[in-house]
C-alpha cells in the first residue's frame, strides 16, 4: 500500500449487497450504491472478497475456477441492454416470475436457483444480442469486437475451457477424452472451430460483467474499491489446464498442524513448481497481477506466506509433507521475486499474514514496505503476565487494522463486543489505532451476530449472509442514515 493518508473502509462481500433490483444476490450496480452510503459514512475504501467466476455447484468466492474471469452471476440483468430490448422483467414466464420473487423474498442467497434463473436469460439475452446486434455492426458488436481484442490475452483460453466445460457436463477436465484432456493442439484447435458459439457466448458473458463492473467502479468514485487475490487457484481451472507442467498433480497445498488444527489443513489445490515457472519468467503470475491491477484499485494477497513456501501434502500419505522451497533463503529469493510482481502491477496491494508467519517474512515485508494486517483482538504482549491487548495507537502506519475478518466471528459474538457501548469503544479503538488504513467488517458497524464464513464446515448456511434491507433504501432508512452519521463523526474525529 503506497498511499501515506489515514483512509477508514468496509469490508464486505460483494454477494451480500443485494438490492431491491438485484436477483437474490448482490450485483455490480449494487456495490456502486453501497460504496456511496459507505462515502456518507467516512469511509473511502471498499474491501470486497473475490468475484473469480466459481463452479456451477460452488458457493466459496476462494473456490473460483479461473484466475482471471469475473463470475455472471453478479451480472445485472435489469442493467443489461439486451434483456430490457426483450421486455425486461416483464417477459418472465409465469414459472420464472415465480422463480425470481422467491430468491428475493429469501432471507439467504440460494446460489443454484439464482444460476439456474439467470443463465437462462443471459442465453435469451446472447440471442437477442447475435439478431440484433452482431448481424447488423451496430456500435455495440463493434464493442464487444474490441473487447474481444483487448482481452485477448486472457479471454480467449478461458472463454475455450468454459465451453468445453460446459460441453462435458460440467465435468473437470481430467475426466475429458485424453486428447482435450492433455490439451493436444490439434484436439484443442477442433474443439475451438467446433464450439465456436459456445465460446463466443462465453465471451460476451465477460464483456457484459466488464462493462458492468467499469459502470459500478466509476460511479463508486471517489471511494477506491480494493479486491481479494486468492492464493491459488482450482486444480479444474483453465489456467491449470493450459499450463499443465507448472503444477504438480501428486500432493495438494495446504498448512501444517498448528494452534488452530492438530491436523493443519488441506485445501485441496494443486501446488505450482516454482522452478518451471521460473522458466518462463512467472509469466502467469504476471497476467494475474496484470489482470487484477486492472480491476481493482488495490487488493489484499490472500495467505502471502505461500509465496515464499508451498506446504506440500502429498497424495500418497506414506510420503511426509514438506515445505517447498525447502530452504530459507531459497524461499526468501522466491517469495520476494512474486510479491515484487504484484507491486510492479501499480496496484496497492495488503498482504494477509494471519497465523503462523516465520520471522523472515515478517523481516522481507518491512524491506519491501508491504503492509500487514492486524486483527485486534489477536494483536497481544502474548510474552507477557497476562497476555494484554497491545494498543492500537501503537500499531506501525504501514499497517491495516481490523476487528476482524469474514472467517471468524463477528464482534457481537466476542466478550468485547456483547453490548452496544463495547462495540463503540472498539471500534473507536479501531479507528484511533497507528495504522494508514483500517477495514470495519460491515457487520461490525452496524453489531450484526451474521457469520460470513465458518472454516471447515460445510453446510448450507457459509457464504449465504445476505443485508436484511435493501441496499438501494439505505440512504432513506432512518437507521442507516444515524449509523453512517455516527461513523463518520468518530472516523472525522481522528484524522481519517
Amino acid at each position: 500500500m503506497t498511499s501515506t493518508s489515514r483512509q477508514g473502509g468496509v469490508l464486505v462481500p460483494l454477494f451480500t449487497l443485494t438490492s431491491s433490483r438485484s436477483w437474490g444476490i448482490g450485483e455490480f450496480p449494487d456495490l456502486a450504491i453501497f460504496a456511496r452510503w459507505a462515502a456518507e459514512a467516512g469511509q473511502s475504501v471498499v474491501q470486497i472478497l473475490p468475484v473469480g467466476e466459481m463452479p456451477p455447484i460452488e458457493r466459496s468466492p476462494y473456490s473460483a475456477m479461473t484466475a482471471m474471469a469475473i463470475d455472471p452471476i453478479y451480472i445485472s440483468l435489469p442493467n443489461l441492454v439486451d434483456f430490457d430490448a426483450l421486455g425486461g422483467e416483464l417477459a418472465l414466464e409465469a414459472v420464472d416470475q415465480a422463480a425470481l420473487e422467491g430468491i428475493r423474498r429469501s432471507p439467504r442467497i440460494r446460489y443454484v436457483e439464482v444460476r439456474r434463473l439467470k443463465e437462462r436469460w443471459l442465453r435469451h439475452s446472447w440471442d437477442r444480442f447475435l439478431r440484433m446486434e452482431v448481424t447488423r455492426g451496430t456500435p455495440r458488436a463493434q464493442s464487444f469486437d474490441r473487447f474481444g481484442e483487448r482481452e485477448g490475452w486472457w479471454l480467449d483460453e478461458y472463454a475455450l475451457f468454459r465451453a468445453l466445460h460446459a460441453l462435458h457436463d460440467e465435468q473437470r477436465w481430467q475426466d475429458w477424452p485424453e486428447a482435450l484432456a492433455a490439451a493436444e493442439p490439434a484436439a484443442v484447435d477442433h474443439a475451438r472451430r467446433a464450439l465456436h458459439m459456445e465460446i463466443s457466448y462465453r465471451r460476451y458473458l465477460q464483456w457484459i460483467a466488464a462493462e458492468q463492473w467499469a459502470e459500478a467502479k466509476r460511479l463508486a468514485w471517489p471511494s477506491r474499491i480494493f479486491g481479494d487475490l486468492p492464493f491459488m487457484i482450482s486444480a479444474d481451472s483453465p489456467d491449470v489446464w493450459a499450463r499443465q507442467p507448472e503444477f504438480r498433480f501428486d500432493a495438494t497445498v495446504g498448512v501444517p498442524p498448528d494452534a488452530f488444527s492438530e491436523t493443519g489443513q488441506d485445501w485441496g489445490l494443486p501446488p505450482w513448481r516454482a522452478d518451471v515457472m521460473a522458466a518462463n519468467d512467472f509469466a502467469w503470475m504476471r497476467a494475474r497481477a496484470r489482470r487484477y491491477a486492472h480491476l481493482y484499485d488495490g487488493y489484499r494477497i490472500d495467505h502471502l506466506v505461500g509465496l515464499y513456501r508451498t506446504y506440500v501434502r502429498p497424495i500418497d500419505k506414506t510420503v511426509p509433507a514438506f515445505f517447498d522451497p525447502a530452504d530459507e533463503p531459497e524461499q526468501i529469493a522466491l517469495g520476494e521475486e512474486l510479491i515484487g510482481i504484484f507491486l510492479a502491477s501499480g496496484a496497492e496491494i495488503i498482504a494477509e499474514d494471519l497465523g503462523v508467519i516465520p520471522p523472515f517474512v515478517r523481516e522481507s515485508m518491512a524491506r519491501l514496505r508491504l503492509p500487514g494486517i492486524k486483527v485486534l483482538r489477536w494483536e497481544r504482549h502474548w510474552h507477557d503476565a497476562g497476555q494484554p491487548p497491545i494498543d492500537p495507537r501503537d500499531f506501525p502506519a504501514l499497517s491495516v487494522a481490523t476487528t476482524g475478518t469474514h472467517d471468524i466471528e463477528p464482534l457481537a459474538l466476542t466478550d468485547d463486543g456483547r453490548t452496544e457501548e463495547q462495540r463503540e469503544v472498539v471500534l473507536q479503538s479501531l479507528l484511533a489505532s497507528g495504522s494508514n488504513l483500517t477495514l470495519i467488517p460491515l457487520q461490525d458497524v452496524f453489531g450484526w451476530t451474521e457469520r460470513t464464513n465458518t472454516p471447515a464446515v460445510v453446510d448450507e448456511i457459509n457464504w449465504t449472509w445476505r443485508l436484511p434491507w435493501p441496499i438501494d433504501t439505505w440512504l432513506d432508512r432512518p437507521d442507516t442514515i444515524a449509523r453512517a452519521d455516527q461513523l463518520r463523526r468518530w472516523t472525522r474525529s481522528v484524522g481519517r
